[in-house]
């Protein structure tokens, strides 16, 4: 099944239209790459996310909607309130809301989430959707009798980050039901820029379901419809309306800390924007037995092992990664890997995220733990590495003794084909 990559633009567009006419000034648009308000608000102002727009019109585009809610705590308004009891108080009442990993709440770890139950505030039922597939996904939509699918959360901008995958699905699972689907924009916190290698399809997975490159550069909103477009064809389904809620004032080259917004933990081990700055790249050191800082206050900045000493840092240093410094570290995870022992390590700190490739950087710091640590570094048994990059590429290459630059240099024509794969479906600049 193909799609008319003009024709879904362009129907984009004109519900752009529409909705802009039904809504105030202060309320929703859905928009197209020509999108007036794309990058308006430059030099620090605040960046308004999608949410917010549609709020201040009192959720009014959703009035008679059966509403089903896909989100987090990260849904939250800029005043705090999380979007649900806001649209209870509005009495644009969910008839469902649905949990990824961590929960609708946020409360649970990694790999986990809070089951099914009925929300304590507002009383709307809420069904835990991490790992589940399409088929109950699609079947819990019909059951909810869902009309009108609402996403928002926020992403940190990798491909192994789960919650862009919870959104395929339930596009898919809202193509087959006829169901709207709404995204409610927030940016992509490491900025627009994409980098690293693609998946093969061969290494699908819940860290990786379809081919994207590992920082895809593109906010939740960008991503639907690429997915719709791009995606979505292939699992033989077409969605039949997707609205994209746009933001107001972020471009391309904004990082979190840029946007004037409140940081609020994705997860519980993504605890402040430096976190997502680097987890792109640290967060490979999850397919290896070397601690990724999960049990300290640094996760995915504080990386080691026991007996790893001074030399990691003072070797990585030596190779002046550009927006970045290191530091020798020493500390005790309270869980994770090697929980209750002392393990050596650095910390990094991102100094320039603009000139900083997260990327390039965690590749490094694994091919140089390898070549200083032969007897302390390695995979883990099951290859996780595999499904974190793409393929056993990555793998492969460190243990074969490549470079950085060659490991890097590996992926150059799959990443500007993205690159260019993208383009139409971005919607800032």
């Amino acid at each position: 099944m193909t799609v008319n990559r003009r024709r879904f633009l362009s129907t984009g567009a004109l519900a752009g239209s529409l909705l802009a006419t039904a809504a105030t000034s202060a309320g929703a648009a859905v928009t197209g790459p020509a999108s007036p308000l794309a990058g308006q608000a430059r030099g620090g102002a605040r960046v308004t996310p999608g949410a917010d727009r549609l709020a201040a019109d009192g959720w009014r585009r959703l009035a008679g909607r059966r509403v089903g809610v896909l989100s987090n705590p990260t849904g939250v308004l800029t005043g705090q309130a999380h979007i649900v009891d806001s649209l209870v108080a509005a009495g644009v009442v969910p008839v469902a809301v649905f949990g990824p990993e961590h929960g609708f709440r946020g409360s649970a770890q990694a790999g986990g989430s809070e089951g099914d139950y009925t929300d304590p505030r507002t009383s709307v039922p809420v069904y835990d959707i991490y790992g589940v597939g399409t088929d109950k996904l699609t079947e819990l939509l019909r059951k909810a009798g869902v009309d009108t699918v609402v996403f928002d959360i926020a992403d940190v901008g990798a491909r192994f980050y789960t919650y862009i995958w919870s959104m395929y699905r339930a596009m898919v699972a809202s193509a087959r039901i006829g169901a709207q689907f709404v995204v409610l924009d927030r940016p992509n916190p490491v900025g627009g820029k994409a980098y690293g290698p693609m998946l093969d399809p061969a290494y699908s997975s819940g860290v990786g379901l379809k081919p994207i490159v590992q920082q895809h550069g593109m906010t939740v909103g960008e991503l639907a419809r690429f997915f719709a477009a791009e995606l979505l064809p292939g699992d033989g389904v077409e969605l039949g309306s997707l609205d994209v809620v746009t933001m107001r004032g972020w471009h391309r080259r904004q990082v979190f800390a840029e946007t004037g917004l409140l940081w609020t933990p994705p997860s519980p081990n993504m605890p402040t924007p430096d976190t997502a700055l680097a987890y792109p790249g640290t967060c490979l050191f999850e397919g290896t037995v070397f601690s990724e800082g999960r049990g300290t206050t640094r996760p995915f900045e504080i990386l080691g092992a026991p007996g790893v000493d001074w030399r990691w840092r003072e070797e990585v240093s030596s190779h002046d990664l550009p927006g970045v410094v290191f530091r020798e570290c020493y500390y005790v995870p309270t869980f994770g890997k090697f929980a209750g022992e002392t393990c050596g390590g650095l910390q990094l700190t991102v100094t320039d995220p603009h000139r900083f490739d997260p990327i390039r950087t965690g590749v490094d710091l694994i091919v140089t733990a390898r070549q200083l640590y032969p007897g302390l570094f390695g995979w883990r048994r099951d290859n996780f590495i595999d499904k974190l990059t793409g393929s056993d590429r990555f793998r492969t290459m460190v243990d074969a003794g490549a470079t950085t630059g060659d490991i890097v240099a590996s992926w150059h024509d799959e990443l500007a084909a993205f690159d260019r794969q993208r383009q139409p479906y971005l919607l800032y600049r």
